[in-house]
């Protein structure tokens, strides 16, 4: 009898004896309504809260949440991230740290500008104009708390314990002060300047843009634009004498997709190791001869149209004006390495740079170049690329960008912020550099693009002029294109001390490994200045006052700092009053702190006095956000203000962060720096990075595409236990997770529902015997071996669990419990135990299998209580409730178990899984052949290599019949002939090892003989001598079966083979349909409302075949149903239908 029994027992129990019992018992499993009942009881007791304080003194676990933004809904990745977040601060108090958790909020920055211009209708250019700064900001303060309650719900409700009363808040001033303290201790280590950066900026909105603007959904649009390959002709005096002899009428190739940055080309890039070539050929608009130099690798795209290569010079001679095909002929080939150095004639002589003019027009080196597309020389210009200014930057001499001074004498690039040619542009300028920046009814005929095509053609500079369609950043908030554009920023050093931040990163454990290494790694070792600057309205001022002059400026790290500056101020006659008057420092109460603000709106009114008595005002630009919350192991406790001690001897080091993989380039990023720069240190020890959560389909969620799950419905339906089990068992939190709401109601099914029934077995059973675990537990040894094999087990998954959660693995945690609870606890201990339970006497066996079966229910749900916190609370209390045991009031109040190695016994595990590994392959044949667990069958034969192995068959030889319905088993000797086993090359192993030796390895596997196939089964691996070498085959490399024998099907698994006799006699059918009919009594009884202990009788219809097998097995069939009374007969009027197999008759029964 299997497992249905149990559950049938506790279904028929349940409801009768609901009242009167000491362990609850329940009708049925509902997630959702026990995680609301739970919850209510941690609010009622304080739950949270005790399992802080119960831990006053204790070595503290610090814990950094990474602040959410609540202008926006919380998504299914959200319940994720705070899943695993949750785990492992749980699992640690458990382990007797004290693990406060404070909450915060990230207020500032793009997300909360976007909502709010969409809510007033307006763009960032309407801000100061049609809208002030200040009521401005006060739409984003009013905005950014739009949805905590949402937020605080849904972190309630998945049991997510963090403090959500006292949140870090990076608008507050506190917070803010902090910050600027932070940014003046980077500026005193000469770590912060000011400087120009490439950005992607908007003319039509007039702001850079940040990487995350520029990735919005929908930015890069396809867009066909005029190309130009341009002839840049080399100064024949500086060409070496390779080319030099060839001629002193060469050009370089370059290629670019927008021709109006063409006019401020200031240096031209190779390749150092790719592979060039002088190309001797006509330009296809003036018919000139010309001899032009690009990659080799390129010379077919770029000579497709028009052209034909020729073997020799001699040829190009007879070419004339009007051909149709223009003739080349490939003269020499180099490395871009011989073509450094080399200057070549300004392309578009309009302006010359102003600094270091003479350093200009030259070839220089960069490892950026491609020979994907283009020439595999790359027209450089400095002032509108990132990497055009880096490889210019890194060339000796510099290569100077083409900057000119403006009116005001100020440097500036030939194109205005407006998106114009300036003056210096001739009949160029004013002209919008993109046709799309006009108004519609003044959009030209004619590009700046085309004209400065036109032109090129005309001069014998360009190569070749044609349509081009690619993919091109938009500005999403005008839908027009961006430029790459100089600006005017502050940074932070980061150059200066990457390579101490390497360092310290190899210190920080990654989870995985990899992303540390790789993604984060590779980042810091290459990492640039940080770019501190945002020209935007709603964040942390940059706390930096300057003369118009620049050459004096002061850098303010507190409110105190700053009233003392302003007061110098009043007294030069630059300010009428303190602003901040009525705050008094040393004062950190809130209404003190009330008193100011630090936004935009407020500091930008200061005007503070230099040393030399002039005017200083602030610097206009905010800082990243990404410094706010990065500064948050500081700012959070308003360091170094309060906190001091707190925050240096423990707090400004995280033992565990977690967050999804994107923060590698954010928040970790921004920690690690700021940590760096501060304290010489890591600013997290341990870090989970986890992965994205994608539809069923491996597709990202979104609500254009209608895949997003709602985290609301989703608890509605399963609740957050089994939410919360699935999301952590099915995948590493590090890999990307296929959310599958069908997975959940398996994990709710198989996992819980096992748990949920293991339980009301138990409860049902020691209710009725009033088992209230009062005895002392019994010595190891006076417990059956059953019980001595399941503790062992217990306390290897407790040593296992605790590995596992130390090692910030969770699904291995997660698998190894619900491996334990449904394969050893559920289908191996309590079914071959339950009749122990049954017994009418509470002997020293009956005893031993209660306080057994709650070990184990109490061990697991401590176990599994930092993944499950509602389900295994309810467990743990349903179980404690109903001893005289003294029990915490919650799980999470308890102590992480102990592993006792004095329980573990190796030995009997082994044997054990011995004999579900025999059961399983008997009953994965039973069910190929469609034959019944209820039919008994005859003999299993098992081949046996060794004594100690047939010893172990044997030694659980009884409990194998027992549980897969055989009568006999044989152990035969594994060389005997009788099973012969089959080999065969697993490819798809071999494959990647072996390649082009593939055929010759299987070829040698497929010649294994029996002895060499029992080898590799035993051993695990074998050796063999393939290509005149020895090479090491292991079990995972090949596929062994087992061929059938007649009249016996045969399997084999883990190194056993089974071999089944499913021929069934007329004694083992009759036998088999007794089971049957026992099986359709025991679910009379429960549908008639019987008790456990009731005697009964049964009256059968007769049929010849019934009559048969009762009479065969009478005995067996009243012990297994408390009959007292069996009857046959004719004919039975108000009887119940049964029928299975090929029997059809009714039956009647009634109390005796």
């Amino acid at each position: 009898m299997h497992f249905f029994k149990i559950v049938y027992f506790c279904k028929l129990y349940c409801n009768t004896h609901i009242m009167s019992k000491k362990f609850k018992e329940y009708k049925g499993l509902d997630l959702p309504k026990l995680a609301e009942e739970v919850l209510d009881f941690w609010k009622e007791e304080n739950i949270f809260e005790q399992s802080i304080s119960i831990r006053e003194g204790a070595k503290p676990f610090v814990f950094f949440e990474g602040p959410p933004s609540a202008n926006g809904l919380p998504g299914i990745h959200h319940v994720m991230a705070r899943a695993i977040k949750d785990i492992f601060c749980r699992y640690k108090t458990q382990k007797g740290f004290k693990v406060d958790r404070k909450a915060g909020w990230d207020t500032h920055g793009l997300p909360i500008e976007l909502g709010v211009e969409k809510e007033l209708g307006i763009t960032k250019e309407d801000i100061g104009k049609k809208i002030s700064v200040e009521d401005y900001n006060a739409a984003c303060k009013k905005a950014v708390m739009r949805y905590t309650d949402v937020w605080n719900k849904v972190t309630e409700k998945y049991g997510y314990w963090v403090d959500m009363s006292d949140p870090y808040v990076t608008y507050e001033p506190k917070y803010m002060e902090t910050v600027w303290w932070l940014l003046k201790e980077i500026y005193n280590k000469n770590l912060i300047y000011k400087g120009y950066t490439i950005q992607p900026y908007s003319p039509k909105a007039g702001t850079g843009l940040s990487s995350h603007e520029l990735n919005q959904p929908g930015t890069y649009q396809d867009i066909t634009d005029t190309t130009v390959v341009a002839q840049f002709k080399a100064m024949a005096e500086t060409l070496p004498d390779f080319l030099g002899e060839e001629s002193n009428n060469i050009w370089f190739l370059a290629w670019t997709t927008t021709p109006w940055t063409l006019p401020s080309n200031t240096a031209l890039t190779v390749g150092p190791k790719i592979d060039y070539v002088l190309v001797k050929t006509f330009n296809q608009y003036t018919f000139q001869p010309i001899n032009v130099i690009l990659a080799k690798n390129l010379v077919a795209s770029q000579f497709a149209k028009n052209y034909e290569e020729k073997p020799n010079e001699e040829i190009l001679e007879s070419y004339k004006q009007g051909d149709k095909v223009i003739p080349y002929f490939i003269a020499k080939e180099f490395k871009g390495a011989d073509l450094v150095g080399i200057r070549y004639e300004q392309l578009l002589d309009y302006a010359k740079p102003h600094d270091n003019p003479e350093n200009a027009f030259r070839v220089i080196a960069g490892d950026f170049v491609t020979t994907e597309d283009g020439t595999g020389i790359v027209h450089t210009a400095p002032t509108f690329g990132a990497d055009d200014a880096k490889v210019a930057k890194e060339a000796t001499p510099e290569v100077p960008p083409m900057l000119v001074k403006d009116e005001n004498g100020n440097l500036v690039p030939l194109v205005d912020l407006q998106g114009k040619f300036r003056p210096e542009m001739k009949e160029l300028a004013g002209k919008y550099v993109k046709n799309e920046y006009y108004d519609d009814a003044e959009v030209p005929e004619k590009s700046v693009d085309v004209e400065i095509a036109i032109k090129l053609k005309t001069e014998n500079k360009a190569f070749k002029v044609e349509k081009y369609l690619h993919s091109y950043p938009n500005c999403w908030r005008t839908d027009k294109p961006i430029l790459y554009y100089p600006l005017d920023s502050w940074f932070i050093k980061v150059t200066d001390f990457r390579d101490r931040m390497f360092e310290l990163n190899k210190k920080i454990n990654w989870k995985p490994k990899a992303t540390g290494e790789g993604r984060f790694g590779h980042w810091l070792a290459n990492a640039n200045d940080w770019n501190l600057s945002r020209s935007r309205y709603w964040g942390i001022p940059l706390p930096i006052w300057r003369t118009d002059d620049g050459k004096e400026e002061i850098i303010i790290g507190s409110v105190e700092e700053l009233k003392a500056e302003m007061q110098k101020a009043v007294t030069a006659g630059f300010m009428e009053k303190d602003i901040f008057e009525g705050f008094k420092a040393n004062d950190f109460s809130e209404e003190n702190y009330s008193k100011v603000d630090l936004h935009k709106n407020i500091v930008d009114g200061i005007t503070l006095v230099s040393p030399l008595g002039k005017p200083m005002k602030r610097e206009a630009d905010l800082i990243d956000v990404w410094f706010d919350s990065g500064s948050m192991p500081y700012a959070q406790w308003h360091y170094p203000f309060e906190n001091k001690e707190k925050v240096e001897n423990t707090w400004r080091k995280a033992d565990f962060i977690a967050e999804g993989v994107d923060q590698t380039r954010g928040w970790f990023y921004t920690l690690h720096a700021i940590a760096t720069m501060i304290f010489d240190d890591v600013a997290y020890k341990n870090v989970v990075s986890n992965g994205l959560v994608l539809d069923k389909n491996g597709q990202k969620m979104s609500k254009r595409l209608g895949n997003a799950v709602d985290p609301f419905e989703t608890l509605d339906v399963f609740g957050p236990d089994a939410t919360r089990w699935y999301m952590i068992s099915n995948a590493n939190p590090w890999d990307n997770l296929k959310f599958d709401q069908d997975g959940i109601s398996e994990v709710r099914n198989k996992f819980f529902g096992t748990l949920y029934n293991t339980y009301s077995f138990f409860s049902l059973y020691a209710n009725l015997d009033n088992f209230e675990y009062i005895e002392k537990d019994l010595p190891l040894e006076k417990r059956p071996e059953i019980d001595r094999w399941i503790l062992s087990e217990l306390h290897t998954l407790i040593q296992k669990v605790d590995d596992y959660y130390a090692d910030y693995e969770p699904t291995k945690a997660t698998r190894a419990i619900s491996e334990f609870v449904q394969e050893n606890l559920s289908n191996w201990f309590v079914r071959l135990s339950r009749r122990r339970y049954w017994k009418s006497t509470n002997n020293d066996d009956k005893i031993s299998a209660y306080q057994v079966l709650y070990t184990c229910l109490e061990t697991v749900a401590k176990l599994g209580a930092p993944v499950a916190p509602f389900f295994m609370d309810r467990l743990y209390k349903d179980l404690t409730s109903g001893t005289s045991k003294e029990g915490m009031e919650s799980v999470h109040l308890t102590d992480f178990p102990k592993a006792d190695v004095s329980f573990i016994d190796k030995k009997l595990e082994h044997k054990m899984q011995k004999a579900q590994t025999i059961s399983s392959l008997v009953l994965s044949l039973r069910q190929r052949e469609k034959i019944k667990v209820r039919q008994p069958l005859q003999k299993i034969m098992i081949p046996v290599l060794e004594v100690s192995e047939k010893e172990e068959i044997l030694a659980v030889s009884e409990l194998i019949k027992s549980e897969v319905n055989v009568k006999e088993i044989e152990l035969i000797d594994e060389g005997s002939g009788m099973l012969v086993k089959q080999i065969k090359p697993d490819f798809k192993a071999l494959g990647p090892r072996f390649g082009k030796d593939m055929k010759a390895v299987a070829a040698a596997i497929s010649a294994f003989d029996q002895k060499q196939i029992a080898t590799l089964e035993k051993d695990g691996e074998i050796s063999v001598f393939i290509n005149e070498k020895n090479t090491i085959l292991a079990l995972a490399d090949v596929i062994i079966s087992s061929q059938d024998i007649e009249g016996w099907l045969v399997a084999n698994a883990d190194g056993v083979t089974v071999a089944l006799d499913v021929t069934i006699t007329p004694a083992l059918r009759n036998e088999g349909i007794s089971r049957e009919l026992v099986n359709r009594i025991q679910n009379l009884r429960k549908d008639s409302g019987f008790e456990v202990t009731d005697r009964i009788e049964v009256t059968l219809e007769e049929n010849e075949k019934l009559t048969e097998a009762v009479n065969q097995n009478l005995k067996y069939i009243k012990e297994e149903t408390l009959t007292e009374i069996l009857q046959f007969q004719p004919q039975i009027d108000k009887g119940t239908e049964i029928a299975f197999d090929d029997i059809e008759t009714r039956i009647s029964i009634k109390k005796h």
